[in-house]
C-alpha cells in the first residue's frame, strides 16, 4: 500500500502541535507537509517532530499562489489554518473571513487543481449558536453568533461545492471546544483559562450565570479525529460531523467546579450575571459513533494532566 503524503495548514497551532507527531508515527503517511504563515503559531511547537518526513511552507492562507505551491503532491490536506477566538472576531471580520472563508476558498482550489484525494476542514460545533435543543445533531439549523461561526458556515458550504466540482471525498468537522496540553496550546480556551487561573491562584470568572452549554474534547483527541477522518475517508461517508462525546456536554459553571475540585477546593468562582455569556449549545454525537472514533480523554483526566504540565519545568514537559 502506498504512502499517503498529508499537507496541514496551521500546523503550528493548538491542534497541529498535537496532530503532526500522530501523522509522523503512523505507517500509513508519506510525508507531512506543514503550511503555517507563523503569524500566531511557531516552529518550536514543532518540537520532537522535525524529521525527514516532515517539510515546511511558510505562507498565507489567503494568497492562492503560496497554497497551490504547498499542495502540489500531496494525497490528502487536514485545512486547520484560521483565526480563532470567537468572541475576538466581533471586531476582525473583514480578516476572519478573508482567512477562513477565503482562505478554505484557495485550498479547495488547490486541491481540485492537483486531484487531491481528500480535504478534511476544522469546522466547529460553535456555528449552532444558542440553540433551544439539548440533542443538537448534523441536521439541526446553524446559527452563527459571531464572525468566526459564520465564516466556518460559509466555509462548510464551499467545501460541499468543491465535492461535487471536483470528484474530492470532503469532511468537514465540527469540533467540540479544545482543552489539554499541546506545545501550541491556547489559554483562551475556557478549561486551558480556568486552569492556569486556578493555578495561580486567582478566582474564575463566570460570564453569565453559567448554565450556558458546550461540548468539550480532548486536543489529542480533536487530532486524531483529524487524522482518521484523513487517513481513512471511507469511514466517514458523510460530509458533516459533530466531534466529541455525548458525556461530555458541560455547563461552564460545572466546568468551574470540576477544576475546583480537582485542583483547590478554596478557589473562589466569581459569577458575572451582567455579562453575556456567549453561545450555548447541547450536542448529539450519535453520527459520529458510526466511525470508529472514540474518545480517549475525559475531562477530569484532562484538568490534572494540563495542570501538572504546567506545573513541570519545561525540559520535562518536552520530554513527556
Amino acid at each position: 500500500m502506498s504512502e499517503t503524503n498529508v499537507l496541514v495548514t496551521g500546523g503550528c497551532g493548538y491542534i497541529g502541535s498535537a496532530l503532526v507527531p500522530q501523522l509522523l508515527d503512523d505507517d500509513r503517511v508519506g510525508d507531512v507537509v506543514v503550511f503555517d504563515s507563523l503569524t500566531s503559531g511557531s516552529p518550536a511547537n514543532l518540537a520532537g517532530s522535525v524529521n525527514s518526513g516532515l517539510r515546511f511552507r511558510r505562507g498565507d492562507i489567503r494568497e492562492y499562489g503560496d497554497v497551490e505551491s504547498a499542495t502540489r503532491g500531496v494525497d490528502t490536506v487536514i485545512h486547520l489554518a484560521a483565526i480563532t477566538g470567537a468572541a475576538s472576531t466581533h471586531d476582525r471580520r473583514d480578516e476572519t473571513f478573508a482567512v477562513n472563508r477565503d482562505g478554505t476558498e484557495n485550498v479547495l482550489t488547490a486541491a481540485g487543481k492537483f486531484d487531491v484525494e481528500n480535504v478534511v476542514l476544522a469546522s466547529s460545533c460553535n456555528n449552532y449558536g444558542r440553540a433551544a435543543t439539548t440533542d443538537i445533531d448534523e441536521e439541526t439549523a446553524q446559527n452563527p453568533l459571531n464572525p468566526y461561526a459564520e465564516s466556518k458556515v460559509a466555509a462548510e458550504e464551499l467545501l460541499e461545492t468543491a465535492i461535487d466540482r471536483y470528484g474530492i471525498d470532503g469532511t468537514a468537522l465540527r469540533m467540540s471546544t479544545n482543552y489539554g496540553w499541546s506545545p501550541g496550546i491556547r489559554f483562551n480556551l475556557v478549561v486551558n483559562h480556568f486552569v492556569f487561573r486556578a493555578l495561580t491562584d486567582r478566582p474564575l470568572t463566570v460570564y453569565g450565570d453559567g448554565s450556558n452549554w458546550r461540548p468539550f474534547i480532548h486536543v489529542e483527541d480533536a487530532a486524531r479525529a483529524y487524522a482518521h477522518a484523513a487517513l481513512d475517508p471511507g469511514a466517514w461517508p458523510q460530509t458533516i460531523y459533530n466531534v466529541g462525546g455525548s458525556e461530555a456536554n458541560y455547563r461552564i459553571s460545572e466546568i468551574a467546579e470540576i477544576v475546583r475540585e480537582e485542583l483547590d477546593h478554596d478557589l473562589d468562582i466569581t459569577y458575572l450575571e451582567d455579562e453575556h455569556p456567549g453561545p450555548s449549545y447541547h450536542v448529539n454525537f450519535n453520527r459520529l459513533s458510526e466511525t470508529g472514533f472514540d474518545l480517549d480523554w475525559d475531562l477530569r483526566d484532562g484538568v490534572r494532566d494540563l495542570a501538572e504540565r504546567m506545573r513541570k519545568p519545561s525540559a520535562e514537559v518536552s520530554a513527556a
